[in-house]
């Protein structure tokens, strides 16, 4: 299945492009209007990547926190070292699993996904930010002909921006 995805300042040009489409013989079914009006970001399928990436987080912080914490106990027990000398022999371990626990929760978040919250990824995340800024997108579904069919009509309205995509 291809996308083809078109961003429109307005609400207009946007039910121009979907006519156009449709005078060339598309089906209503492979045209699809999202933005204010019409289907949301969220009817349509497209995946907020900050929703995504704090289950993974959580996903992982489940097995990463309770796995840091037995580690950093067994290297307090196995090396004997007495870093915090006023926590005694049993503190010293309790220190060693909540550095432990600590560094597992850091390890879920850099890899469960944290640095895509901070620093933004994926397409989802632009396409959610223009239709939260007014703007229209239209969505072309189809094969690969009919996209590229799509894209020469849609090239004519000047759109924002036109990017497709192919799903595997």
């Amino acid at each position: 299945m291809n996308y083809l995805v078109a961003v429109f300042p307005d609400r207009i040009q946007a039910e121009e492009a979907y006519c156009t489409l449709e005078k060339e013989g598309l089906s209503a079914n492979q045209i699809q209007i999202l933005g204010k009006g019409y289907k949301s970001a969220d009817e349509f399928g497209l995946i907020d990547p900050n929703e995504q990436a704090y289950k993974q987080i959580k996903f992982m912080a489940l097995w990463l926190v309770p796995f840091g914490f037995a580690a950093g106990t067994t290297f307090s027990i196995i090396t004997g070292l007495n870093t915090f000398a006023w926590a005694g022999e049993l503190g010293n371990h309790l220190v060693g699993g909540l550095l432990g626990a600590a560094s597992g929760a850091m390890g879920s978040f850099f890899v469960g996904g944290g640095v895509g919250i901070a620093l933004g990824s994926g397409d989802a995340l632009p396409y959610r930010n223009r239709l939260n800024a007014g703007k229209y997108l239209v969505v072309v579904t189809g094969s690969e002909t009919l996209t590229r069919q799509a894209s020469r009509l849609l090239r004519k309205l000047e759109p924002e921006n036109l990017q497709g995509y192919q799903q595997l």
